[in-house]
């Protein structure tokens, strides 16, 4: 077992970033001295037997089971947040470390994402002035809409019980910003709204099919600074994803971002499915009849640049986890994605 700090991948000049881990295991022998090891590197044994494992359960379940709970969805997902409520959620400790694009004060287009090409620095500060201003007047025509006269606006789809969304509220207290949130589960969405926390003068919580790509969202295409979508992509049918994606690729302004944080092929989870729950190919079946996908990271690549983005980052984040009681050790596979819409290109003026 090996552990490598991060480093420039010599193909991208892309940083594998620090900010997620900052303990390495250097000396297997202290595998149990803490609860948790970042970056850690597969042997070639490791990955073989993975893949073994997966191949095992990969006999798919019948046609009509497939469409029972593709059929089900919901009310699966109803289900899950009347029986777990709010005992589900866990504050995201890594959420701003890992997505600086939700705290307060930040420019999408900081140091750390690529700039408008050929633009320098005053270029790009009018350009976005300028964004700003178009999206705030297209926004105020309809003074009703929730978030009309926002200037920095975040959709999370898929929020469950708010773990994220009510740690941008209470850390990020930005006068001008204003966060959607959705999910498919009304019971979710309910628990949201009743929260102490929930500000409806600074958010708005509603119900939403993700993979419904004909459904209205509550904005104007063009109009969103960032999406975020964290654990909610592996739930629908792969064969719905692109779509899903693309549309709401269309919701982003120039500049804005998806955010993505994801379950990542042979994580543990997927490991640990028994014979009987495999839907297809990396989809499965939970016992509680909700479903999940484990990603690579050239899929979720294609996905986002078939939706029209550029990639800002694209990175697997593999972490030892350990039962120290039990003695166990546990991996796993998390996939973290940033893509962009890209930035207007200023006007070329003649001569």
């Amino acid at each position: 077992l090996a552990a490598k700090l991060p480093e420039s991948d010599p193909a991208t000049g892309e940083v594998k970033r620090p900010q997620f881990g900052t303990r390495f295991l250097t000396d297997p022998r202290q595998v149990f001295q803490h609860n948790a090891w970042d970056n850690v590197e597969w042997t070639e044994e490791q990955e073989a037997s993975a893949k073994k494992k997966v191949l095992e359960n990969s006999q798919p379940l019948p046609t009509e089971k497939q469409e029972e709970y593709e059929g089900r969805a919901n009310e699966y997902w109803n289900d899950f947040y009347t029986i777990h409520e709010n005992r589900f959620f866990k504050d995201r400790h890594w959420l701003f470390t890992e997505f600086p694009e939700l705290a307060p004060q930040c420019s999408l287009n900081n140091d750390s994402h690529p700039q408008v090409s050929g633009a320098d620095d005053s270029q790009q500060d009018s350009l976005e002035r300028e964004q700003r201003i178009d999206v705030a007047a297209l926004s105020l025509t309809d003074d009703d809409a929730p978030g009309s006269s926002a200037t920095y606006r975040i959709l999370e789809v898929g929020c469950g019980v708010g773990n994220t969304v009510f740690p941008i509220l209470k850390t990020n207290n930005d006068p001008g910003l204003f966060v959607y949130c959705c999910d498919f589960s009304s019971t979710a969405v309910e628990l949201v709204k009743t929260n102490p926390e929930y500000d409806p003068g600074r958010c708005l919580a509603f119900v939403h099919d993700l993979s419904d790509v004909e459904a209205n969202y509550p904005v104007h295409d063009g109009t969103l600074d960032v999406i975020v979508l964290i654990f909610v992509l592996s739930a629908l049918h792969p064969d719905k994803m692109q779509a899903s994606i693309r549309r709401l690729a269309r919701l982003l302004k120039p500049g804005g971002v998806m955010l993505l944080r994801d379950y990542g092929r042979y994580d543990m989870a997927q490991l640990r499915f028994k014979k009987g729950r495999c839907l297809s190919e990396n989809f499965y079946v939970r016992g509680d009849g909700t479903r999940v996908y484990f990603f690579t990271q050239d899929e979720l690549h294609e996905m986002f640049t078939e939706a029209g983005l550029e990639k800002v980052q694209n990175l697997v984040d593999r972490r030892l986890q350990v039962n120290r009681g039990k003695q166990l050790t546990m991996y796993r596979v998390w996939i973290q994605c940033k893509y962009r819409k890209a930035p207007v290109q200023p006007a070329k003026t003649e001569g």
